[in-house]
């Protein structure tokens, strides 16, 4: 058993005391400052001189997908391109390099290069017309497709909207090449050949070790289905998990309850192999959509739609009894819940799991919260339902002005993601990235939570200032907040905790303007007190 005290430190331990030194055994904090000193050397302890270096728990990521970020390498790289035409050419040499490929599979392209997110199938044509292509958008709750597989697809100009989804269509009716959400996307997705399972595992590798780089080892998988437990499975069986896993298993609506036993049994499945790295304890809902495709549930009207509310994926009566359910049979329920209708009915369904089951340890987590109506700000303390927020999103960047807020109207726009208000109302708050829809880096995501400006610097002040929160307050978020959300002893420095940690190349809290916090870099990264990540001499 390793024994081993990282000394010389200059240690932020999340409780307001700092530290510097901490002595590990066994993959735990056993002592800390001088106690850590006298412990090495009564036990014989490896001694690591940090020379000063800035050392914190390590990150964690509470709502992710780590499987889809470590594919996206695997198609046309068309994330960053800044034109519908750099896209289409990005799949053209894709395409013209593999002339084998069957399906041509990429993402993820940015929305709003054109208006209303809408794209046409025979811009990808141009590109491709003899296979077909899919690429997804960044929110991956939409998709873009050639006209090959839209035939492939079944859908021509007289099928019917799906439940659960949207096919956008041109003037005479025909589908235009823009699919969104699950219902309209899995039409296509059902002829699809399957990724090959080394493929699945070798993303999930590729993954953890992204993760490592950037300080986390522990992240929240937001969206499992059977194809995803099985490279999971394999993953862990080949000792290929670089990091931790938990697993959220998809409950959808279009097949309950008689899924409810497939997701026990997976549950049990990963109980039986016993990886230390891999544990499926949570179910993932979604209640809503996206604002961006006007189908996040609001309480009222989009304002470029009137009369269109949103979608709601499941009715308030079936999200709260699904949700009782898994909650009877010992899951955390994490709900997908961006518009203020659909937070309101993630609570709903959670005080009713509350009234039917007893009160217990449940750990609830409603994700996105991108608006909460005034009335629910205070139930999230109440409930005890912890309030994931993708921090990065918190910015007037092209996709929020081109798509956001012409939708929600300057005053509804002005009250997204109270991340502030949330805090000072008691709810417990965990970060999380939501990758590869945006940057997992939580660097990154500390200089927009505490600044709310772009990378330019925009606006002046911060966009919604009074929201910006404070260095430590984001770091607790993305250690200790989500350490709460995934029933860790972790996320502090402390006598018990899980050695989880990371070395940054300076101190967050001495950073003058925090719209500077992503020019710090990770310099190493520690799980269970072993080196995970060390970044190469001069790495930026």
């Amino acid at each position: 058993m390793t024994k081993r005290v990282l000394h010389n430190a200059a240690a932020w331990s999340g409780d307001g005391v700092d530290h510097h030194a901490i002595a590990i055994e066994g993959g735990v904090i056993v002592a800390l400052d001088d106690a850590a000193v006298r412990w090495g050397r009564d036990h014989d302890a490896e001694f690591l001189d940090l020379a000063g270096g800035f050392v914190m728990p390590a990150f964690a990521d509470g709502h992710a997908h780590p499987l889809f970020g470590g594919l996206e390498s695997d198609g046309p790289s068309v994330r960053g391109h800044d034109s519908i035409a750099g896209i289409v050419a990005a799949v053209r040499q894709y395409a013209a390099e593999h002339p084998d490929l069957e399906w041509i599979v990429g993402a993820s392209y940015e929305s709003s290069l054109s208006p209303a997110g809408l794209f046409d199938a025979r811009w990808l044509d141009e590109a491709v017309s003899d296979r077909p292509v899919l690429l997804r958008a960044w929110d991956y709750h939409t998709v873009w497709v050639n006209t090959r597989a839209l035939e492939l697809a079944g859908i021509r100009a007289e099928t019917p909207d799906p439940a659960l989804g949207e096919i956008p269509r041109r003037d005479d009716g025909s589908a235009l090449g823009t699919l969104r959400e699950w219902g309209a996307i899995d039409l296509v997705t059902a002829v699809m050949p399957r990724r090959s399972l080394e493929a699945r595992i070798a993303a999930i590798e590729r993954a953890g070790r992204h993760y490592a780089s950037l300080g986390i080892t522990w992240v929240q998988d937001a969206w499992v289905e059977p194809e995803q437990l099985e490279a999971y499975l394999a993953a862990a069986q080949a000792d290929r998990l670089p990091i931790r896993f938990n697993l959220a298993l998809y409950a959808d609506p279009r097949h309950w309850p008689g899924t409810l036993e497939v997701l026990i049994e997976g549950r049990e499945q990963v109980r039986r192999l016993g990886h230390p790295l891999l544990t499926a304890n949570t179910v993932k809902f979604f209640a809503d959509g996206v604002v961006e495709n006007a189908t996040a549930a609001l309480l009222e009207p989009y304002m470029s739609e009137p009369g269109n509310t949103g979608m709601l994926v499941w009715s308030a009566e079936g999200l709260a009894e699904a949700v009782a359910a898994v909650d009877a049979a010992g899951f955390q329920p994490h709900i997908h819940t961006i518009g203020d209708g659909a937070v309101r009915l993630g609570l709903d369904a959670v005080e009713h799991a509350e009234r039917q089951n007893g009160t217990r340890d449940r750990r609830a987590v409603l994700a996105h919260v991108q608006l909460v109506d005034e009335a629910d700000l205070d139930r999230f303390a109440r409930l005890d339902v912890t309030a994931n927020a993708e921090p990065l999103w918190a910015q007037l960047d092209p996709l929020m002005n081109v798509l956001t807020v012409p939708r929600l109207g300057e005053k509804r726009s002005a009250a997204q993601y109270q991340l502030s208000t949330l805090t000072s109302r008691g709810a417990r708050l965990s970060f999380g990235s939501d990758w590869p829809v945006s940057s997992a880096d939580p660097l990154e995501g500390l200089a927009v939570a505490c600044s709310r400006q772009t990378q330019e610097r925009q606006p002046s002040g911060g966009w919604t200032p009074h929201e910006r929160l404070r260095i430590e307050a984001a770091l607790l978020a993305y250690t200790a907040g989500v350490a709460h959300q995934a029933f860790r002893t972790a996320g502090l420095l402390q006598v018990g905790h899980d050695a989880d940690l990371v070395v940054l190349s300076g101190d967050p809290r001495t950073v003058t303007d925090p719209r500077d916090l992503d020019t710090l870099h990770v310099t190493s990264t520690w799980l269970d007190g072993e080196c995970i990540f060390a970044a190469t001499e001069g790495t930026p």
